[in-house]
């Protein structure tokens, strides 16, 4: 899940991170009164959650409340990549005299947290990592989550060569694992990071990534799901306990357990197909799973074929078969379905859609074969 900015600079703060002063702003009152508050310049930043704003115009910097009233009218009118901007963070405008990148992610290569900095930091930080990957330094924490002393002067000062910034940013990576831990985050970044006229170190962006399978233990973090941003489709499967993305082809699969739903997807793409999503029911026998997916699936008017592959272990054959007979009841069902079950209760679940005209494979190999068929 990813929040605004103007949200995870409130995490940042809570952490003892320095950030800029300012606040979030929906009406040109209200951006009027903050830019009171702080202090002429202010940089007026939309508020949306995909990158390249800054290239689409979204931020602008004025220096009196006429500039601002017509620039906050600019952006209120701004679509950026599709998505209208709502809110805009009006912060105090800082002098900038060198910018670096930090953040702290996961290394699933290596099953590890790392801590990650450049001294080419900026909005081409991805452009940097490609061109000139050395100035890209990375320290892992080695399974814990602080910072490990005894191998961290030689990290720091790669990147900040004067010991007042070395000491500055070491209080920063202690922040931004501090925020990153505490809130299950798959990232918690700062670009850019920079040094001000006088020269202290201030975060001048936030961004924050949380882990969705950790949003359980968060409800604060939950409540700032901005849903705008958010698959209809997928939202609805997680309502429903379904694990839900949406893909580009026109096969849709509904499998059970993540690792066959996604051998699932691959034979079918070497078979000459094209997986339409990822559906994973889950271990649960429960019919109504069945009959959610097939409404999600058949919403995609790409969907040509509808592959149902089930390997029951503690999922019953038997309640898929009722599962799928219940949907042909309730919903129209245009596309053809191809359906491989095999394991717990195989035979009445066979028996059950033989007697209602539907046909089983009872190797994965037969299905998907079929089911590319038909896609084409």
């Amino acid at each position: 899940m990813k929040i605004h900015e103007y949200q995870a600079v409130e995490l940042f703060k809570s952490a003892g991170l320095p950030v800029v002063n300012g606040r979030v702003a929906t009406e040109i009152k209200e951006a009027l009164v903050i830019a009171q508050e702080t202090g002429y310049p202010v940089v007026l930043k939309s508020q949306v959650l995909v990158g390249g704003r800054g290239k689409a115009g979204g931020i602008k910097k004025v220096a009196t409340k006429e500039e601002l009233g017509e620039a906050f009218n600019v952006l209120k009118k701004l679509s950026i990549k599709g998505y209208p901007v709502e809110k805009i963070l009006v912060v105090k405008a800082i002098d900038i005299k060198k910018e670096f990148y930090v953040a702290v992610t996961v290394d699933s290569g290596r099953d590890d947290v790392v801590l990650i900095a450049s001294a080419e930091g900026g909005v081409d930080i991805e452009e940097t990592a490609k061109m000139n990957p050395a100035a890209i330094k990375k320290f892992y924490l080695g399974g814990k989550n602080t910072i490990d002393l005894a191998r961290w002067p030689a990290f720091i000062s790669s990147i900040f060569p004067g010991s007042k910034h070395q000491q500055e940013g070491t209080k920063i990576f202690q922040g931004l694992i501090k925020v990153f831990f505490e809130n299950d985050c798959s990232l918690a970044e700062i670009n850019p990071l920079v040094v001000t006229g006088e020269g202290h170190l201030l975060a001048a962006d936030a961004k924050v990534n949380f882990d969705d399978n950790a949003l359980f233990r968060h409800e604060a973090l939950e409540k700032m799901r901005d849903l705008t941003y958010e698959d209809a489709d997928e939202l609805e499967a997680k309502q429903s306990n379904l694990s839900f993305v949406k893909l580009e082809g026109n096969v849709g699969c509904i499998v059970n357990g993540a690792g066959l739903a996604m051998a699932t997807m691959d034979i079918i793409k070497l078979s000459g197909g094209q997986p339409a999503n990822f559906l994973d029911v889950g271990g649960s026998s429960n019919p109504e799973k069945v009959l959610s997916a097939l409404k999600i699936i058949l919403r995609n008017k790409q969907v040509k074929a509808i592959l149902i592959n089930i390997f029951g272990g503690i999922t019953r054959c038997d309640d898929i078969a009722k599962g799928i007979l219940a949907a042909r009841e309730q919903i129209n069902i245009p596309v053809p379905l191809v359906v491989r079950l095999t394991g717990t209760n195989e035979k009445e679940a066979k028996e059950l859609l033989a007697k209602n005209e539907i046909n089983t494979y009872s190797t994965m190999r037969e299905a998907v074969n079929k089911v590319v068929e038909l896609s084409k």
